[in-house]
């Protein structure tokens, strides 16, 4: 009973949940479309078929999608519940977790300095239309949505994601400078009009 306690007790972190997936070979765009799957959801690769993700609400809907286009593809999906055997097991676990969201987060602000080098480009060259402007605000929140997904994922706090949100207001900032330029820009009286 003890022992049954002190699992039902377990931080909802330390439970995984563990995807076992066997799909045919061919036609190809099955695996790949599980796996786009499995990693727009942030589950963790184990091996050949073998996903990983924190046994916690966030990540239910992207395994039940993944499970539902193994079926339909004529695989075979299993899921396991599982913990490590040791605090050990289960901080290496959530390292290699950690270590993924990382990964995410550094793809995420090398898309803000993206974000922020265009944005100084068009006004380097005062390129100031509206097209420009919807395009920009396009842009940002796409890395809004991004960064929502993110947040929503990284269920340990990986180091990056402070950073991240910092970076993520500095572009807001420059959209919002920007889209001062534009309708500056817009209203000005042209040259001789007065």
């Amino acid at each position: 009973m003890a022992v049954a306690n002190a699992a039902a007790n377990r931080e909802p972190a330390s439970r995984w949940l563990v995807l076992v997936i066997k799909l045919p070979a061919e036609p190809s765009r099955h695996r790949v479309a599980v796996w786009r799957e499995l990693r727009k959801a942030g589950a963790l690769s184990l091996g050949q078929g073998i996903w990983a993700v924190p046994d916690v609400p966030v990540f239910a809907d992207g395994i039940s999608r993944a499970i539902t286009l193994t079926e339909q593809a004529g695989g075979q999906a299993v899921t396991l519940n599982a913990s490590g055997r040791s605090e050990a097991d289960a901080s290496r676990f959530q390292a290699l977790f950690t270590a993924a969201r990382s990964e995410d987060w550094a793809e995420f602000l090398a898309d803000c300095g993206k974000f922020d080098r265009e944005l100084a480009k068009e006004i380097h060259i005062g390129k100031f239309t509206l097209a420009e402007l919807e395009e920009e605000e396009q842009s940002l929140e796409r890395l809004r949505r991004w960064y929502r997904d993110l947040t929503a994922r990284d269920v340990f706090g990986a180091p990056e994601a402070a950073e991240a949100g910092r970076r993520l207001k500095r572009c807001a900032a420059a959209c919002e400078d920007y889209a001062e330029r534009v309708f500056a820009a817009l209203h000005q009286t042209p040259q001789g009009e007065q």
